[in-house]
């Protein structure tokens, strides 16, 4: 795969201007959340129908260049599964995407179900895409040639797939279907996360804790997040969940009690042994009154005409979906169908009124939606 390594102000200005006259490229970006503590963009990927440039956003420290090429919606930005991309887009670079097309939304509106970039390539092109680097690190300089010919094919078959599945959808009547969601996909924007002090509480397992037990998964998960941050590297490269919930349920007073814990190895008792002990002693002394425990959930008052129309509701959407061949929570998920169960629509425009109703969905299936409502 040939592919042209951009990391100079000056060669990427160069970059800018040949692809400023492209009718269409691919975009693709990594990042390295899968090593590092801190997720950053690490490599932005553009490929032309012709040419393939791998974007270096460590070596540039300015990618606004390439905004006014990811924002002019005369050119077509290709992605796959671009939710991600435009996030980290937004929140590393300040930039966003106009005139989208996303291969992994438009592969749904074809009823596949493996929407894999791999599987997709590989159903209508025939090429299989490589693997070895899914999980490679790509904040470490300097990337491996391995590393760089694998990006450079994530973008390269982009253009041609899109073809692909835009053929396809056209000759289903669906393509309108399919902009709509490129449409909305657009608007995709990076969201700062909520407060993260009780974070610990949505560690699977953590329900199993007696509020004791709570106390010292919460001292735990705030040691691993310094290690992590300290080291940048992963919290789960640290320790595993299950091996923080197993430290929580038999809370070990010694480093040589730790060993026994499965999911904790030699190597890290020997180097943070102390401070693990020390987290749960903290959690151990905590005073009764000062324990966290999960908050009450929120009642619910039943409804059973609600209930009940929410029943005939998903049996429509599963015959609908049978009929389009479509996967049915692709074709309107369950809480948007609670949600017209409870809004209870009379017509097609109060349909149209209840939020995230999308057109599509409507012309898909609102007829049948509104038959069950009335049955």
């Amino acid at each position: 795969m040939e592919y042209e390594y951009i990391d100079s102000p000056g060669r990427l200005a160069r970059v800018v201007q040949r692809l400023a006259g492209e009718p269409l490229l691919g975009v693709d970006t990594e990042a390295a959340g899968y090593h590092r503590y801190l997720d950053r963009i690490s490599l932005v990927q553009i490929s032309s129908r012709r040419e393939n440039f791998l974007i270096d956003p460590v070596a540039i420290e300015d990618l606004s260049p390439i905004g006014p090429l990811l924002s002019d919606r005369a050119i077509e930005k290709v992605l796959h599964d671009a939710d991600y991309d435009l996030r980290i887009l937004d929140r590393d670079l300040g930039l966003s995407i106009a005139g989208l097309f996303d291969t992994q939304i438009a592969a749904a509106f074809l009823g596949e179900r493996s929407l894999g970039l791999g599987a997709l390539v590989e159903r209508y092109l025939g090429p299989v895409l490589p693997k070895a680097y899914q999980r490679a690190d790509w904040a470490e300089r300097p990337l491996s040639e391995g590393m760089k010919e694998y990006a450079a094919t994530d973008t390269a078959y982009l253009p041609a797939l899109r073809d692909r599945l835009r053929e396809e959808l056209i000759k289903m009547d669906r393509l309108r279907w399919a902009e709509e969601e490129f449409q909305r996909r657009e608007a995709t924007r990076w969201i700062e996360p909520g407060d993260g002090r009780e974070a610990f509480l949505r560690v699977k397992g953590a329900r199993e804790l007696t509020p004791r037990g709570l106390a010292i998964l919460r001292e735990l998960y705030a040691w691993r997040e310094e290690v992590a941050r300290e080291r940048d590297q992963a919290t789960f490269r640290v320790i595993s969940n299950q091996a923080l919930v197993e430290l929580s349920l038999r809370p070990p007073t010694s480093q040589r009690e730790l060993a026994e814990i499965k999911g904790v190895g030699g190597g890290l008792i020997e180097r943070r042994g102390q401070e693990i002990v020390a987290a749960i002693r903290r959690g151990l002394e905590l005073a009764e009154e000062e324990l966290p425990r999960f908050p009450p959930g929120r009642r619910w008052e039943r409804d059973p005409e609600v209930e009940a129309r929410a029943e005939r509701l998903r049996a429509a959407r599963t015959r609908r979906a049978e009929d389009l061949d479509l996967d049915p929570g692709f074709l309107m998920p369950r809480a948007m169908l609670e949600e017209v169960a409870r809004q209870n629509p009379a017509s097609v425009a109060e349909l149209q009124g209840i939020p995230e109703i999308r057109r599509w969905q409507v012309e898909a299936l609102g007829d049948a939606l509104l038959e069950a409502l009335r049955s």
